[in-house]
């Protein structure tokens, strides 16, 4: 651990969900043993995730299913940061297509937006997110409306993400196959934009500087987290490695081998 990184002066932590708690279905060796030392040490701390697959809600069951109580207002995703920031953008009712599972598709529904089903009626947005059941329809349907002048927006730029079976596709990869036909470059609201990091030291009342970002992706947790002023821990349990740190030239204060390696520096 770098000198000048002194855990115990974090305050906060902003923490990363796939690849970092729990990969796919299955949670990480000694995750609630991390959560139990981040009580017990009274840190701060909102979990963040560039997943939009499912709301608040349905993360906070899960996370039950693994033996930790969490409020939903404590999981910030994407898909929330997304529907914020089309408020600030666009009227009320406007009408949005949406590439994306339920979580997304709540969220923007939530916000106020009339979602389109196909590319009959003009939309303002086309909003792209994971989406497990993709198919031809719908990538046409989402390239027509940004053909036609509607503004092209990601939740996220991850290409891949963790699963039991390995690292499988995520928007990033959605987003490269629209942006290829259109020729547009999406507006990305989710990490490593700063919005997402911004939200949750509001919500903590923390600062930058006794904050640390817990992640599994150096280009979206870490980079990110660098860019909002946050400390940076990277855990390897899920996309990168200490040889990707050297491959990327992004380098975090931290590297831990896993949750149990860390709640050790912690204690």
């Amino acid at each position: 651990m770098p000198a000048e990184f002194d855990l115990h002066l974090i305050e906060a932590l902003i923490i990363d969900i796939d690849g970092t708690l729990w990969r796919g279905d299955t949670p990480l060796p000694g995750l609630t043993d991390f959560f139990e030392v981040l009580r017990r040490r009274g840190l701060a701390y909102r979990v963040v995730t560039n997943n939009t697959v499912k709301t608040p809600a349905s993360f906070a069951q899960k996370f039950a299913d693994f033996g930790i109580s969490l409020d939903p207002g404590y999981i910030l995703t994407a898909a929330v940061a997304t529907a914020d920031w089309l408020r600030q953008q666009f009227p009320p009712g406007a009408a949005v297509y949406v590439i994306g599972e339920t979580g997304l598709r709540v969220a923007v529904q939530q916000a106020g937006f009339t979602l389109l089903d196909d590319a009959g009626q003009p939309a303002a947005a086309v909003v792209v997110g994971g989406d497990y059941s993709l198919t031809y329809a719908k990538l046409k349907c989402a390239i027509l409306h940004i053909q036609r002048g509607a503004a092209f927006i990601g939740t996220n730029p991850d290409l891949l993400v963790p699963a039991e079976e390995g690292l499988i596709p995520e928007a990033g990869t959605i987003l490269a196959a629209v942006q290829a036909a259109t020729g547009v470059q999406p507006v990305i609201i989710g990490k490593p934009a700063v919005g997402l990091f911004e939200m949750a030291l509001q919500a903590m009342g923390s600062l930058p500087a006794r904050t640390a970002m817990l992640g599994d992706r150096l280009e979206t947790d870490i980079l990110g987290g660098q860019r909002a002023g946050l400390k940076t821990i990277l855990v390897t349990t899920g996309v990168d490695d200490r040889a990707a740190v050297q491959h990327k030239q992004i380098t975090p204060d931290l590297i831990t081998s896993g949750l149990a390696d860390l709640a050790r520096f912690l204690t």
